[in-house]
């Protein structure tokens, strides 16, 4: 597995690394393993028609599988060696598939519930992180309306031990999944557009999407998950939607509620508070999900959430804010954390969750992580990774972590820029103070306010607990 990086910047010069160099593993993937499992998790054995490679991200192949839950206590075993079942198999992920463990979509031949997850065909085999343990349950801690599962499983592919994988429930409207009405294709009747909508607001390329402008530095590109085929008539009323929310939220008057006709603002303040929990730099940028159900009054709500991964990092500032330093697109939030009503739901939602209900998340890390160690070290070996990245290791890195970001952020809970606002008054200028910025980070103590006016540029500021304004 690849750790995740301690700063930004070498995050990004990681990734690039990455990029250039699991691009020719992509082309040449190692030889068979003679690595066996390790008899600690149920086995997920595939085989491809023909041991035909798995080479394409958008064709399916067809293929058989069956599971052997190891002597798993509560698992059933589904098919056999002599009577596997019907499924299909192709790649998924952007640079996660650049690499030379790749990640799979699976579609089963019937609905099927696999290691005590709810019925459904469609599943994605991922490599697994300590992040993705935390981030999907911390979706949950979060009460998201619905955040994926996942289980641990180790996989043979076409008699290869490929190693560790999560087996997780894909992101798609169904009734045990983001449960709310389901659009047709190429739907005309104006009544019915209106909702059944799952979007993700995403940083690749892709034939199913829209772009606006977002602001005057960079786009919005929104690709449509369900609907998959969209008629005219659908097109013209997710771009006109889009267009008009995006104008709420860019809207000069920071008092309006406008943008809350649109947008179920608890949803993206739950959303919100994980992505800096998490620290995770996709927050707001990629893997960004949205739907819409169909009923009146429906809202767009944020989430599923997906893809999560942790900086690593002493956490300074909002994740959000650190990314655009480094060219990163933080899609909305810097202008909806401006809005008193957003901050308002953050406390709230805040309140309810911390302390107790976030610190559950340190007893499930260990539950799940620590008896992953033998599989993991067998991973290691098949993809010549760092076996002393141990379960222990793994586990205590995204719990110091989530501490970290945590207290941080119970800190530093976003103050609207435009509330309760206040002019510096004569009385005020002789009281020793301390002056913090929007984001409550220090920026400096000072004898007296005239000391502070002096050195502080125009603009808002919080002073002795209060939001002014330098004029």
């Amino acid at each position: 597995m690849i750790n995740p990086v301690k700063t930004i910047g070498c995050f990004l010069a990681a990734l690039t690394l990455f990029s250039c160099t699991d691009e020719i593993d992509a082309v040449n993937p190692p030889a068979s393993s003679t690595i066996s499992i390790s008899e600690t998790l149920p086995v997920l054995y595939i085989d491809t028609e023909n041991n035909e490679p798995i080479v394409s991200k958008e064709v399916y192949l067809n293929a058989s599988y069956h599971l052997d839950p190891m002597g798993a206590e509560g698992i059933d075993a589904l098919g056999s060696k002599a009577a596997p079942l019907p499924m299909q198999i192709r790649g998924r992920g952007h640079s996660s598939w650049k690499g030379p463990k790749k990640p799979y979509k699976i579609k089963l031949g019937k609905k099927t519930a696999l290691i005590g997850m709810p019925k459904n065909k469609h599943w994605a085999l991922l490599k697994p992180t300590e992040d993705t343990v935390a981030g999907l349950q911390l979706g949950k801690l979060m009460g998201m309306e619905w955040t994926p599962s996942f289980r641990p499983v180790e996989v043979v592919l076409n008699g290869d031990y490929i190693g560790l994988y999560f087996l997780t429930e894909t992101i798609r409207i169904d009734e045990n999944r983001v449960n709310i009405y389901e659009q047709q294709d190429k739907e005309t009747n104006p009544d019915l557009i209106k909702g059944g909508w799952l979007v993700e607001v995403d940083n690749y390329r892709d034939e199913s999407q829209i772009t606006i402008p977002e602001n005057n530095r960079w786009n919005l590109t929104l690709r449509y998950h369900s609907p998959e085929d969209l008629s005219d008539a659908q097109l013209e009323w997710l771009t006109n939607e889009f267009k008009a929310i995006n104008a709420a939220i860019y809207s000069s008057d920071k008092t309006s509620t406008e943008w809350e006709e649109y947008i179920d603002v608890e949803s993206m303040a739950r959303f919100f508070i994980l992505q800096e929990v998490m620290d995770n730099p996709d927050g707001f940028h990629g893997s960004f999900y949205l739907h819409k159900d169909l009923a009146d009054n429906a809202k767009w709500v944020a989430g599923p959430i997906w893809d999560l991964v942790c900086y690593n990092r002493e956490k300074t500032d909002y994740t959000f804010r650190m990314k655009v330093h480094y060219g990163i697109t933080p899609h909305w939030i810097g202008d909806i954390i401006r809005y008193d009503s957003f901050c308002k739901s953050v406390k709230a939602v805040w309140e309810e969750v911390y302390p107790n209900r976030l610190n559950e998340i340190f007893d499930y890390i260990d539950d799940i992580v620590l008896p992953l160690d033998a599989a993991w070290r067998n991973d290691c070996e098949r993809w010549d990774e760092d076996s002393s990245q141990t379960a222990q290791l793994r586990a205590d890195r995204i719990k110091n972590a989530l501490r970290r970001n945590i207290e941080w952020f119970d800190e530093h809970l976003p103050v609207s820029k435009y509330a309760s606002l206040s002019i510096i008054s004569e009385a005020e200028k002789n009281t020793p103070i301390r002056v913090f910025n929007l984001q409550g980070i220090c920026i400096g103590e000072y004898d007296n306010k005239d000391k502070a006016i002096s050195n502080l540029q125009k603009g808002l500021y919080i002073i002795n607990n209060k939001k002014v304004i330098i004029k």
